[in-house]
């Protein structure tokens, strides 16, 4: 797998200059995501399905 090229960043990304968040990039078969304050650091990349059940496990238990 490539590294992606179409990074943005969370809408949750803070204050400031915003730098305090992830970033996230997509294919129609994967999903990367990365720190914004390190992003020549490694990358965590999933399968597209298994990264769309992450996110609805998340937005099933928000925290407090």
């Amino acid at each position: 797998m490539t590294t992606p090229n179409n990074w943005r960043k969370s809408s949750y990304s803070g204050e400031g200059d915003g730098n305090a968040c992830v970033e996230i990039a997509t294919s129609p078969t994967h999903t990367s995501i990365r720190d914004s304050k390190a992003p020549t650091r490694a990358t965590l990349t999933f399968p597209t399905p298994a990264f769309t059940t992450f996110l609805q496990v998340l937005k099933a238990h928000p925290r407090p």
